[in-house]
């Protein structure tokens, strides 16, 4: 499968190298392709490509969205919004604001009556997107291994179909997923970064993840 990543931080090149893993083929999106971090990026994953969001819009049969939550929208207004129509989206954003955390909780732009995939759904109303990945650190994203088994990942979205291609990825990146709905879930998934991020400001622990239990 071809898969276009739109975002060229730690978040898109550690999931890019994911799905390189998985046999897919990668094109990197990036607002500057010769920025140092993209270019070391592409030397070191065999096969790998980079370019413009458009360019990775255009290429990806599914795409991903891994991108700062301020620039979500710039980022897919370059992409292209007839590049976006009909496809997957992986929305790993979080509407993280540009403040500091306050005694280690994050603030955020968005209330429990909205979420920012809600805002983008409405934005590319002919895209799927899938809200995933948005509540571990980019080091565990692909393949984590923890003694107690195999983490969870929550999702939602409106298409089923688009889930279930997500839930597919995610078990071949090593997670169990629970599906949450329709976007509207994306109200309790994307403050699940929130909750995540605590033990780090307080003790500079990252590398935990969440599962659920069920008798």
């Amino acid at each position: 499968m071809k898969v276009g990543i739109i975002g060229s931080g730690e978040v898109g090149r550690e999931l890019g190298k994911g799905f390189l893993a998985e046999g897919h083929a990668v094109l990197l999106g990036t607002r500057d392709p010769s920025k140092e971090s993209v270019v070391k990026w592409k030397s070191e994953n065999k096969g790998a490509g980079t370019g413009t969001f458009e360019e990775a819009a255009a290429f990806g049969e599914l795409l991903v969205l891994a991108i700062a939550g301020n620039s979500a929208e710039n980022a897919l207004s370059l992409a292209g919004l007839k590049n976006l129509a009909g496809k997957t989206v992986i929305d790993v954003t979080n509407p993280i604001a540009p403040a500091p955390p306050e005694k280690a909780v994050l603030k955020f732009t968005t209330s429990l009556d909205e979420s920012l995939m809600e805002e983008l759904q409405r934005q590319v109303p002919a895209a799927h997107f899938v809200k995933a990945f948005n509540s571990v650190g980019c080091s565990l994203m692909y393949k984590p291994s923890f003694s107690e088994g195999r983490p969870t990942m929550f999702i939602c979205g409106n298409d089923a179909n688009a889930k279930k291609q997500v839930t597919e990825i995610l078990t071949s990146f090593g997670w169990d997923t629970e599906d949450m709905g329709t976007a509207e879930g994306a109200r309790a998934i994307e403050p699940l970064c929130i909750l995540w991020c605590i033990p780090g400001f307080l003790r500079n622990e990252w590398t935990h993840a969440f599962k659920l239990l069920k008798k």
